[in-house]
């Protein structure tokens, strides 16, 4: 059966790998760049499962699901590979800073009381720290108006990129070509895929190319409405680590991550900007990545002493109207499946999708 994943970011290799596992199963992968560029490169890789909002339902299902899988998944492909991919296994520390009310902090903190047990429900933990025990473990957090923390331990962060090229390679050993640097023009009623160096049929079609979802879709008479988000971080250099060199954890606070990604270096992100006048041009805004890189350091004020070594930036495919992801069947088409429109949570739901889409064709 032959099989074609269009996109290779994260959720595309994540599909080709799993899909490789299959047999039976002839697989190509076409991309009009190389791999892990667009959204993935420019993600941090937060996973934030355990310590999200989502206690059940398709969005809790998917997190737990990729949160599971990444445990085995990371050790797997650094066999196959040979290749070492950065996995924070220190978990998560989310900052709450304070109100003026301490009625809302309060509520607040019983918002999280409730969710801690849940998780505990669940198999899974959380804790509530209190900014004594706060100050013991994380010395370098001096922000008073923090009132609280969360932690969670079972929550990770991995390297983006090098799992991407990790899953590639994996899936090339298990048989998969790849093809690199080839337009993909579209897919015609009679199932083949059209493409600058020709055609090629298949059984199955699956659309994982982010932002270039919409078009290929809209060829086939189905609107997906995938607008983009630009998103801008930073790397800063320390020199040495925050607080504790054994106890590296991401730490967030309002929306701001401070990324311990070793010798002493720093990713801190990320803006979240939107298109203007009906625009999908996006021009970073200097002035919002200032604001999160000095929001960061009224968290951490050591790194005030970082030097910045790099910035970038990348665009976020972001469903319009309805929740994201999109994991679905084309409407219409038997054989054509939609894996797209992750928004912010690509690199966490990237083996959730691919279990699905994998699901969707050994069940037919």
């Amino acid at each position: 059966m032959n099989v074609v994943i269009i996109g290779c970011g994260a959720v595309g290799a994540a599909i080709a790998y799993e899909l490789s596992l299959v047999k039976g199963l002839n697989i190509t992968v076409f991309d009009k760049q190389p791999p892990a560029q667009a959204s993935t490169g420019a993600a941090l890789g937060v996973l934030m499962g355990i310590i999200s909002h989502k206690i059940k339902g398709k969005a809790w299902r998917l997190r737990q699901t990729s949160i599971q899988r990444y445990e085995s998944l990371i050790p797997e492909l650094e066999e196959l590979t040979n290749c070492k991919i950065p996995f924070n296994r220190q978990g998560i520390l989310m900052l709450l800073t304070g109100n003026a009310d301490a009625s809302v902090a309060d509520q607040e903190i019983s918002h999280w009381e409730k969710l801690t047990e849940i998780r505990h429900n669940q198999g899974y933990q959380l804790e509530i720290w209190d900014t004594t025990k706060l100050q013991n473990l994380c010395p370098q957090v001096k922000d008073q108006n923090i009132i609280s923390a969360i932690y969670s331990p079972q929550d990770r962060q991995l390297d983006p990129t090098a799992l991407t090229l990790a899953l590639v390679t994996a899936a090339q050993k298990n048989g998969v070509t790849f093809k690199f640097d080839v337009n993909v023009l579209g897919i015609t009623p009679r199932q083949q895929l059209e493409t600058t160096e020709g055609k090629i049929a298949a059984d199955w079609f699956v659309i994982a190319a982010g932002l270039g979802s919409s078009p290929l879709a809209a060829q086939l008479n189905y609107p997906v409405d995938i607008r983009p988000v630009l998103g801008q971080a930073l790397q800063l250099r320390l020199g040495y680590s925050l607080g504790n060199p054994d106890f590296q954890p991401v730490i967030t606070g309002n929306d701001v991550h401070i990324v311990p990604v070793g010798n002493g270096d720093y990713w801190v992100g990320a803006t979240v900007e939107f298109p203007t006048n009906g625009s999908h041009e996006i021009a970073p805004d200097t002035e919002l990545l200032e604001s999160v890189r000095q929001q960061a350091i009224a968290f951490c004020p050591d790194l005030a002493n970082a030097t910045t070594i790099r910035t970038w930036s990348g665009l976020r495919p972001r469903p319009e109207g309805r929740p994201a992801p999109i994991i679905e069947k084309l409407s219409g088409f038997s054989n054509v499946l939609l894996a797209t429109g992750h928004y912010r949570n690509g690199i966490l739901l990237a083996p959730a999708t691919a279990d699905a889409i994998r699901e969707m064709i050994i069940s037919n």
